[in-house]
C-alpha cells in the first residue's frame, strides 16, 4: 500500500495548529491520533505510517497548543483541559479531517482526550481507543509522575523536550506537574471529562504500567454502555505502541475491521 505523508499548519484563532495525515487514498472512517502529556506527532515515531498500513485507512496526528510545532497555548489552562480539548480546541482540526465521522486512538492523557471526543461528538466517533489511560488519580499515577519530575531536574533531559517543543518545552513540563501534582486535580476522573461513550472502546494498558494499575483499563470500559473490550499487555510499561507494536496494530486493526 502507498502511504503519502503529507503536512500542514492549520490557523486557527488561537494559533496555528501542525498537522500530519497519512493517507492511503481509502474512503475508510479515519484515526484520529491524540498524543501523551510530553508528547507531539514526531515522537509518535514510525507507528502512525505503521497503523496506516496495518488497517487501510488514512491516520490523522496533530500536536496540540502549546506542544511540537503548533503555537503556546493560548492561556487558560485549568483542570479542565482534557475536555477543553473536546469542546473547544479539536474542532478546527476536525472542520479539516474531510470525513463527518472519525475513530479516536489517544495515549496516556491523549487516551482520557480520546474518550472525551467520544462522549462530546458521539453522532461522529465510531469507536474509541486508549492507551495507557489514566481514569482517576491514583498514588501510582502521582509516584510516577514524581519520579519523573526528579529525572527533568537534569539539564539534558529538558534539552531533550527542546528538541520536540521548542521554547514551550519548560511550559509542557509545568502543565503536566502542576497539574497532576496539585490539590485542585486530585479529584479529577474520566467521568468529568467523559460521561459515558456510547460507541465501541477498546482499552490497552501495560500490565507494568508505572502511571496507572490495571484497575483504570476497566475503570473506562466501564463508562462504555455499547462493546468494551480490555487488553493487559504483559510486560509491558507505558508506552505500548513502542514496546509491542505488532501486538498493538493487531489489536487495533481488528478492533475496527468491521467499521466503516
Amino acid at each position: 500500500m502507498i502511504i503519502e505523508r503529507e503536512d500542514r499548519h492549520l490557523p486557527t484563532e488561537d494559533g496555528d495548529v501542525f498537522i500530519r495525515r497519512w493517507r492511503t487514498n481509502t474512503t475508510k472512517v479515519p484515526i484520529v491520533l491524540l498524543h501523551d502529556s510530553l508528547g507531539c506527532v514526531e515522537l509518535w515515531r514510525d507507528f502512525p505510517e505503521r497503523l496506516a498500513a496495518a488497517t487501510a485507512r488514512d491516520v490523522i496526528a496533530y500536536d496540540r497548543l502549546g506542544f511540537g510545532r503548533s503555537a503556546p497555548h493560548p492561556g487558560g489552562w485549568s483542570t479542565r483541559f482534557i475536555r477543553d480539548e473536546a469542546e473547544r480546541f479539536f474542532l478546527p482540526v476536525w472542520g479539516v479531517l474531510d470525513a463527518e465521522r472519525f475513530i479516536a486512538f489517544g495515549h496516556s492523557v491523549g487516551g482520557a482526550m480520546a474518550a472525551s471526543l467520544a462522549a462530546h461528538h458521539s453522532r461522529h466517533c465510531l469507536g474509541v481507543i486508549t492507551e495507557s489511560a489514566q481514569a482517576f488519580v491514583e498514588d501510582r499515577t502521582l509516584h510516577g509522575i514524581r519520579q519523573a519530575q526528579a529525572a527533568f531536574a537534569a539539564p539534558d533531559q529538558l534539552d531533550r523536550l527542546r528538541k520536540y517543543h521548542g521554547e514551550k518545552a519548560e511550559w509542557v513540563l509545568s502543565a503536566w506537574f502542576d497539574t497532576w501534582l496539585s490539590d485542585a486535580y486530585a479529584g479529577w476522573t474520566l467521568e468529568d471529562s467523559a460521561p459515558s461513550i456510547a460507541c465501541p472502546l477498546l482499552a490497552l494498558h501495560g500490565a507494568e504500567d508505572e502511571y496507572g494499575s490495571a484497575v483504570h483499563p476497566r475503570r473506562i470500559a466501564e463508562l462504555a454502555t455499547g462493546a468494551a473490550q480490555t487488553l493487559m499487555l504483559d510486560g509491558c510499561f507505558h508506552v505500548p505502541h513502542r514496546e509491542q507494536p505488532e501486538v498493538v496494530l493487531t489489536a487495533v486493526r481488528q478492533f475496527v475491521e468491521a467499521m466503516p
